[in-house]
């Protein structure tokens, strides 16, 4: 129970900071090693269509720039986009609690909830920004996004792509081309296809790419807890083995009757075998039922929160994988209350008849 809880809340951390990610990002991003120009865009974009697992192809402006509100200023990331486009290769729209993101177009901006929080500003006012060669723009409010991710919606701006492309005097060239795919685990795949088209003028990232550090700590951190939690069940295990030794002692004297009527030492093995594996079924069983209930529990109701600025999202993320989380699990139950059966099962089939009967 205790392994199939913290199993399924490593899995839904992974799959819950893995679809926030997804959500605020590409699935691949193509770079030049400068801008990439308007005239070069088209020629792109053709080659990107022809590849059959494409369906969002959206170009974007990215930089940093200050916002001031009053005597304070805070470094923020902006990212200009094209709100059609943009729509069919991340979730933004969906993420937006207030305005519309049709509404984002020139001296406009979209800002983060947790922002809009620490500097007191609301949907429909001014803030002024400044751009990295320190030209100072007041753009307004047009929407407010809550991504559930404490570091996007503290520290992520949304702009229109003139506005972006204005900040960083970039003419009408784009910083990068963002691409959605129909799966997102097809990435790599598609990126050594894109990558042979397109030449090596760009440069591809998948999302895979630019958060492996992170995903492979989150990987290592479950796989540590299923080995940590299981030497607990291990550990416990030695209950049945005591339980089982017990049983041996205490049915010395049938034991010794039954085999001076012929049962054979194989048999005695098999009973003490099947007698400990019913008593480890019945564990496994209680053990999964409660720890699936559990988790629907967590996961339906949702009753423990995490602080955003720590955990960057703002409740235990829960969910069940039978493949392979669960299913391991129970084989790795199965597994240890088989061996722990073998000594007491051993030790029934090593006694001889004349031992235990001497003294009755």
């Amino acid at each position: 129970m205790a392994l199939i809880i913290v199993i399924a809340v490593m899995t839904g951390f992974d799959r819950d900071l893995r679809a926030k990610i997804v959500g605020n990002y590409a699935h691949i991003t193509i770079h030049g090693f400068s801008p990439i120009q308007a005239a070069a865009y088209p020629g792109i974009e053709a080659k990107l269509k022809n590849e059959s697992h494409v369906i969002g192809i959206s170009p974007f402006v990215y930089g940093q720039l200050l916002i001031r509100e009053g005597e304070r200023f805070f470094a923020v990331d902006f990212k200009g986009i094209n709100p059609e486009t943009e729509k069919k290769v991340t979730d933004i729209s969906r993420y937006l609690i207030q305005g519309n993101i049709i509404d984002l177009k020139n001296n406009a901006v979209i800002i983060g909830k947790e922002l809009a929080g620490s500097m007191g500003l609301r949907l429909g006012e001014e803030i002024a920004i400044y751009s990295p060669r320190g030209k100072e723009s007041r753009l307004k409010i047009c929407g407010i996004f809550a991504s559930g991710m404490y570091e996007y919606d503290s520290r992520l701006i949304f702009v229109s792509t003139s506005t972006g492309q204005e900040l960083l005097e970039l003419g009408g060239a784009y910083s990068a081309i963002a691409v959605k795919l129909d799966n997102l685990y097809r990435a790599q795949e598609v990126k050594n296809k894109l990558q042979k088209t397109l030449g090596f003028d760009y440069q591809l990232r998948t999302w895979m790419d630019a958060n492996s550090n992170f995903f492979a700590a989150l990987k290592l951190e479950k796989l540590t807890m299923f080995i940590i939690l299981t030497l607990i069940i291990l550990v416990a295990s030695f209950n049945m083995v005591s339980t089982l030794v017990v049983m041996v002692v205490e049915k010395t004297k049938d034991i010794g009757i039954l085999k001076a009527l012929g049962m054979t030492s194989a048999d005695i093995r098999r009973i003490f075998t099947i007698e400990g594996m019913l008593i480890g079924l019945s564990g496994v069983f209680f053990g999964v039922a409660g720890g699936v209930g559990v988790c629907i529990l967590l996961s339906k109701y949702q009753f423990i929160k995490l602080p955003q600025d720590i955990y960057y999202i703002d409740r235990l993320p829960v969910a069940l994988a039978w493949w392979p989380d669960i299913t391991l699990i129970i084989g790795a139950s199965l597994l240890i209350t088989l061996l722990a059966t073998l000594y007491p099962a051993a030790k029934a089939a090593q006694l001889k008849p004349v031992e235990a009967l001497r003294y009755e």
